[in-house]
């Protein structure tokens, strides 16, 4: 029988939770964001161009679509504890072994391989796992869980940037490798599948009765994979999470080197990888509060909005300050994008098979993934400037807006 739970005697275990995807995502999505760090480094040491260099996080992206479907099936299946236990495993050994490559060839495997095996599952877990815990307070609770996607950045680009110009790169991969095994490692035994778990409801709510409790399948009620297959606002989101990611990643893998390009040092063009770090963070939890309130379609297209007008501005950005408010508007939308369509899809779907559902969808965004940094790259080669790469980024968003419009909710 299942143990039961009272919120008067102590604090509810779903904030606990959310507490734990909170630094489990920082170390993970941290180092997933931070290669435009490594960038310069890694393009010096092999003699690449810069669609080459950016080959090796899209084929990281490329793979991560097949892994995020598997992570999916896997939290529905085994529970959070499992999949972050895999999760922290493979990121810190897949660091440590770049750290010791010679080739660019080795780079594929240990970097491209290992890390999407060990990142790309990281929105479908957090989100999935924090969506089971919380109905009412739902997009307050994503954006909180997500923020590691924010926070991430914020500390590993300086951290990373410091080790690079204090050491080199190798020693920057080992010792985050290192840091990944630290903090994923012990935390992920610390997670829970759902509030059912501890004989609790969502939200923190009691019920005096541990069987009522087990009756209680509403907030679980949800489409089957197949089911959701069908509906026109699985293609929506995937296309919308598609362009997002196109534009995000080509983003944080140029953007450093774009800085430097226009004639800032590596520790400012690191900064403002930090700063949209930091605004990310607030940008997930004002807009996750704020998609329990307006809704989630109307707060996700605030996102999507803002989005588009900040790539519109960095069209024209060549001063520092610029781009920093670049960064801010970037980061903030970026962060609110994450709560905001994640409870969108909870709503649309259910929650029956969110992790699923949530799998299958970001397969989308690891292919804009893909695609983004990889269109940056040859657009420069071509080029020698990003401003094809970056006005096409804007009209993305544009059309990732409309798309919004055309989700509807397709649960009874």
């Amino acid at each position: 029988m299942l143990p039961t739970f009272k919120l008067r005697e102590k604090l509810f275990y779903g904030w606990l939770v959310i507490a734990n995807l909170l630094v489990i995502g920082t170390a993970i999505w941290g180092i997933r964001f931070s290669f435009g760090v490594f960038f310069k480094s890694l393009e010096s040491e092999f003699n690449l161009t810069r669609a080459a260099t950016s080959a090796i996080f899209s084929t990281q992206m490329v793979l991560g679509v097949a892994f995020s479907i598997l992570g999916g099936w896997a939290v529905d299946r085994y529970g959070p504890k499992v999949l972050f236990l895999i999760l922290g495993t493979v990121t810190g050994l897949g660091l440590v072994l770049t750290s010791q490559t010679n080739a660019l060839w080795q780079l594929f495997f240990t970097y491209s391989l290992f890390l999407a095996m060990g990142t790309t599952p990281i929105y479908v877990g957090v989100m999935s796992t924090a969506s089971r815990w919380f109905v009412r307070k739902r997009g307050m609770a994503l954006g909180i869980a997500s923020s590691g996607a924010g926070l991430g950045p914020l500390v590993f680009a300086p951290f990373a940037t410091y080790l690079i110009a204090r050491f080199d790169w190798r020693t920057a991969y080992l010792v985050s490798g290192i840091i990944a095994w630290l903090m994923v490692l012990p935390l992920s035994r610390l997670l829970k599948r759902e509030p059912s778990d501890i004989g609790a409801l969502p939200d923190g709510a009691e019920k005096s009765s541990v069987a009522k409790i087990e009756d209680t399948g509403i907030q679980l009620a949800g489409l089957s994979i197949r089911e959701a297959f069908r509906t026109r606002s699985f293609w929506m989101v995937f296309f919308i999470f598609l362009l997002f990611a196109a534009s995000l990643f080509l983003i944080l893998t140029h953007l450093v080197p774009y800085a430097m390009d226009i004639g800032f040092s590596a520790a400012e063009a690191a900064t403002l990888l930090s700063v949209a770090g930091a605004a990310t963070i607030v940008g997930r939890v004002l807009l996750g509060i704020a998609s329990d309130r307006m809704g989630r379609k109307a707060a996700t297209i605030i996102c999507t909005l803002l989005h588009t007008a900040a790539m519109v501005w960095l069209l024209w950005a060549r001063e520092l300050w610029m781009l920093y408010l670049f960064a801010l508007a970037f980061g903030f939308a970026w962060g609110g994008i994450g709560p905001t369509t994640a409870a969108m899809i909870g709503d649309t779907f259910g929650l029956g098979k969110i992790g699923a559902i949530l799998g299958a969808l970001d397969a989308g965004f690891n292919i804009g993934a893909a695609i983004g940094p990889i269109f940056g790259g040859i657009i420069f080669d071509v080029n020698q400037s990003y401003l094809i790469a970056f006005l096409s980024s804007a009209v993305s968003m544009a059309v990732a807006t409309l798309l919004v419009f055309l989700v509807r909710k397709e649960t009874k």
